[in-house]
C-alpha cells in the first residue's frame, strides 16, 4: 500500500530544447508496484510550457491547480483546475500555463510512455 503527499516528493527540472518552466513529480510507478503504469504530477511555472509532440501510448490528464491551455487535435482549448483530458495514441498535444501562478496537473501513462 502507498499513501503519500505528493509535497514530500522532489520535482526533477524537465531539460528539453521545446520546454519552459517545467518540472516533474513521480508519484507512483514500477518502482512502488504499479507495474504498467505511471502516475505524475508535471508543474509549470509562470509562461511554462510541455513540448508540442504525439507519441504511440495514450495518456490521462487532470487538471490539480491554475489555468492553462491544452493545445490538442489542432485546437487551443482553455483548462483550470477540475478539467480532464484523455490524449490518444499518436495525438499532437501541449500544455501551456496561461495564468499567474503555477499550473499543476497529473498526467498518467503507460510505463513506456514514461521517458525522464
Amino acid at each position: 500500500m502507498i499513501i503519500g503527499n505528493d509535497s514530500q516528493v522532489l520535482a526533477t527540472a524537465m531539460n528539453h530544447p521545446e520546454v519552459k518552466n517545467a518540472a516533474m513529480k513521480v508519484l507512483i510507478s514500477p518502482k512502488e508496484g504499479w507495474t504498467d503504469h505511471v502516475m505524475r504530477i508535471l508543474e509549470l511555472g509562470k509562461e511554462g510550457y510541455t513540448p508540442r509532440h504525439a507519441h504511440p501510448w495514450p495518456h490521462i490528464n487532470y487538471i490539480v491547480e491554475g489555468k492553462g491551455v491544452l493545445h490538442m487535435d489542432g485546437r487551443d482549448t482553455p483548462v483550470e483546475a477540475g478539467s480532464y483530458a484523455f490524449v490518444p495514441a499518436d495525438m499532437l498535444h501541449q500544455y501551456r500555463n496561461t495564468g499567474e501562478g503555477v499550473f499543476r496537473f497529473i498526467c498518467i501513462v503507460p510505463k513506456e510512455g514514461h521517458i525522464v
